[in-house]
């Protein structure tokens, strides 16, 4: 994105604080995959080194998270970036436009998952009823270890969009400003009643699917391709450009960063392991046994 672009559309503060995000995005994670393999978390770990742009960006457009779950601030959680959660979407999208709500949904799924079935019932259904909702794809160029050349035979995965009669745009995944106007633009004209957009976000999983696979089948060149687009780097090198931050900036957040992951970590390690009843809270089993 031109800085012309990011001047225009972009507060100096909204900036600063993705870039904070970024940061700290980047180092939770890396301290959650320390601990995996030290044995001190227990189960899978997901990470999104290297694609952290994306989240960051979308979800200051919306100021909202992934993977997480709060009905009083409008954000319906799910289990993964999987293409069942897009028909899920669109019905709470329908809900909006049924119910005259000025309001927007935003959903993504993975490369893979946009050549599910659901994917294609989703966007068919939100294009025709001209839906309040935003579709992204998270190109991470694999859908677990198959490259997309493989699972489809077109090079944008944005083309699938003019399927469906919407507006399908590319998007530089690791430009966190690209990302965040992109999402602005289309959550607007969604407002406006103009109907979904398909946002295409690319980018490269610079880790493999979870913290357990080493990514083997990822050529060792492409990685260090992607590895000069780093989203963080790129950050700063547009903050610098812009004047709004510098290396004492950028050094005063990573220290920041620090003391909040380790204030996390020492949090969660002095706290309770949770009852056993607590699992059925929140969940749909506890909300059944109310009828």
């Amino acid at each position: 994105m031109n800085l012309a672009d990011v001047t225009r559309d972009i507060k100096r503060a909204d900036f600063l604080q993705m870039y904070y995000y970024l940061r700290l995005t980047r180092a939770l994670e890396d301290r959650i995959s320390a601990l995996y393999r030290q044995g001190r978390i227990v189960g899978g770990v997901y990470t999104s080194h290297g694609m952290e742009a994306i989240a960051v960006g979308y979800a200051s457009a919306l100021d909202g998270n992934v993977h997480m779950g709060d009905l009083n601030r409008g954000m319906i959680s799910f289990v993964s970036h999987l293409a069942d959660n897009l028909p899920v979407a669109t019905g709470i999208a329908l809900a909006f436009k049924i119910r005259g709500e000025h309001r927007v949904t935003f959903t993504g799924t993975g490369d893979g998952g946009t050549s599910r079935g659901d994917f294609h019932e989703a966007m068919n259904f939100a294009a025709v009823r001209k839906l309040p909702i935003v579709f992204f794809c998270n190109n991470n160029q694999y859908a677990y270890s198959t490259p997309q050349r493989l699972q489809m035979a077109i090079h944008d995965v944005a083309d699938r969009a003019k399927a469906y009669g919407m507006p399908g745009e590319i998007v530089d995944g690791n430009d966190v400003a690209a990302v965040y106007v992109a999402s602005n633009h289309a959550i607007a004209r969604a407002r406006a009643g103009e109907g979904p957009t398909f946002l295409e976000f690319k980018t490269m999983r610079m880790h493999g699917h979870s913290e357990h696979d080493p990514a083997k089948y990822v050529p060792h060149e492409l990685l260090e391709e992607w590895k000069k687009k780093d989203p963080i780097m790129k950050a700063e090198q547009m903050l610098n450009q812009l004047g709004y931050g510098e290396d004492a900036y950028f050094h005063e957040v990573g220290e920041r960063v620090k003391k909040e992951v380790d204030a996390g970590v020492e949090f969660a390690e002095q706290s309770p392991l949770p009852e056993g009843p607590e699992v059925l809270e929140g969940v749909f089993a506890e909300e059944a046994n109310r009828y």
